[in-house]
């Protein structure tokens, strides 16, 4: 920790940079509130994606970087805008008929369709929370619904109420024509129905603390905007978030910019400055379409965690998040193998180096040993040659190259096993196509086999590799990557691969000559 706080000022990773804005906001001592308040905030219309993880990790590590730059005391809050009014019924849950007939009314009082909890918004909200508690971050919950109901934001929405019109002259002009005649800031919750109203305000009156609105059926009605009466639109709703609660610090994605731009805005206007921010950009599924929560396109947390561990969704989220990046199966297997290259580093670097690693950050500056001595995409091959279906498949030739590693001695490197497993299963067999070799290939393959089976038996990986590379810098490929491409698509059935040397030594010598063999006599695939 003190080599931490020695060297951080310095320190140049992209969540110091953002920390030091909040230096640079409280160098003259602690606000009133005697924290530092960090928040990220979630839509519970539908299931929590993996974008809303994203959000929660990026900001924590901004803030495990603020906690060496400075001594003030800190919180997150994650918030759930749960009061929202359930506007359609998303396509990847089930009862959508059912759903349907409560369009309009609070996402908590939206009865859950999975017939699991109190409404749809806390199903979706336990979603959220049994991940981030499951990921270990340190954060506070917090329900748009509780600080609605319990008058918690009573005095935010008077001070809207108070500023009626310069809220009005600064969303206005954001709006299409038709948008812009009936809107109001305040959403009116129908006594009658339950519906959140997106209907005219006819008269507002700051003294008394009521709007005057025109409900559905054409009559007028008089309600206090207090006491979970009305709601927000959202960006207001978002700037008297931040005013009430004074928000020092919220990232947002690139789609966002113009929102943060008039709730910062309004922020001011009700008296707080707007807090410090971060746009990353958007995620990506594998046709290049934004990710969706309603549509449920891309990845979820869930189905990432099928198949890697979180600390390698971690260090996606961490890497370039100014860059739009493809969120999908087939970019799990080098998050996990960086990962793992960057927790190997981190114990020869220097205290300033390791400002820098991607690890100290998802670690909060203390990763652990992992421990794995063999990359995923190694074992996600061996699975492929193996076709392995069981642990028990792999750690037969894990064993054999090392002796010392067991599942209980190596329990990420078994989990990875477990992961490589399903991986394969799911994302590699069902496309595996082999391919029979040229004659040029052919030849290539024979001298191969022939340099194996000369190989002495405990070659090393690294003996084993400088064969292959000779192999294939003495027959006409254009390019080594060529020889390669063969050795994966012939022996592997797949257009990409493993380092060989480590491949062959763990599979085994005689195990892929076999292979080879097979491959040469066309009873492969």
């Amino acid at each position: 920790m003190t080599d931490d706080r020695t060297y951080a000022p310095a320190a140049r990773a992209w969540p110091f940079e953002e920390a030091k804005k909040l230096v640079e906001r409280y160098k003259a001592g602690a606000p009133k509130k005697g924290y530092v308040l960090f928040e990220t905030g979630y839509g519970p219309s539908g299931l929590p994606h993996i974008g809303t993880f994203g959000e929660v990790v990026r900001t924590t590590m901004v803030r495990q970087a603020f906690q060496r730059l400075s001594d003030i005391p800190t919180r997150l809050f994650a918030f759930s805008d749960d009061m929202d009014g359930l506007r359609k019924v998303p396509t990847n849950v089930p009862n959508q008929e059912m759903l349907a007939e409560f369009l309009g009314k609070p996402l908590t009082r939206v009865p859950d369709p999975f017939d699991k909890y109190e409404s749809f918004g806390h199903h979706n909200n336990a979603m959220l929370r049994g991940f981030l508690d499951s990921f270990g971050f340190e954060y506070e919950f917090q329900s748009s619904t509780d600080w609605y109901m319990s008058g918690r934001f009573d005095q935010g929405l008077l001070d809207v109420l108070r500023h009626y019109q310069e809220v009005q002259d600064i969303m206005l002009p954001s709006l299409r024509e038709e948008r812009a005649a009936s809107y109001s800031p305040f959403l009116p919750v129908c006594q009658k129905t339950g519906r959140v109203l997106q209907v005219p305000v006819l008269e507002t009156n700051a003294d008394a603390g009521t709007i005057v609105y025109q409900d559905e059926d054409g009559s007028k009605v008089e309600t206090p905007v207090t006491g979970g009466r009305c709601k927000l639109q959202w960006k207001p709703d978002w700037a008297m978030r931040w005013h009430v609660l004074g928000v020092d610090y919220e990232m947002s994605g690139k789609d966002l910019i113009p929102s943060v731009q008039l709730a910062g805005k309004i922020c001011r206007k009700l008296g707080s400055p707007a807090p410090e921010g971060f746009n990353y950009e958007l995620f990506l599924d594998e046709k290049g379409q934004k990710i969706s929560k309603s549509k449920g396109n891309g990845l979820s947390v869930e189905e990432w965690l099928e198949y890697a561990p979180p600390e390698s969704l971690a260090l996606f989220m961490y890497q370039k998040p100014r860059a739009a990046k493809r969120l999908y199966f087939d970019v799990i297997p080098r998050a996990v193998d960086d990962y793992l290259t960057f927790t190997e580093k981190f114990a020869a670097e220097t205290p300033a180096q390791r400002l820098e690693n991607p690890a100290w950050h998802i670690h909060n500056g203390n990763p652990p040993t992992t421990g794995a001595s063999l990359p995923y995409g190694i074992l996600l091959n061996l699975a492929s040659v193996a076709n392995a279906e069981a642990k028990e498949t792999l750690w037969g030739f894990i064993s054999r190259y090392l002796p010392e590693a067991t599942p209980a001695s190596a329990p990420f490197l078994d989990k990875l096993v477990g992961y490589a497993i399903n991986y394969y299963r799911d994302h590699v067999k069902p496309h595996k196509q082999y391919r029979a070799p040229d004659a040029m290939e052919r030849k290539a393959l024979e001298d191969l086999l022939a340099r194996l089976d000369a190989a002495p038996a405990d070659a090393s990986a690294e003996d084993l590799q400088n064969i292959v590379y000779e192999v294939g810098k003495q027959h006409p490929f254009p390019e080594l990557r060529a020889w390669f491409k063969t050795l994966y698509e012939v022996l592997l059935g797949q257009e990409t691969g493993p380092r060989m040397g480590t491949f062959i030594a763990l599979y085994g010598k005689a195990e892929t000559a076999a292979l080879i063999r097979q491959a040469l006599s066309g009873r492969i695939g």
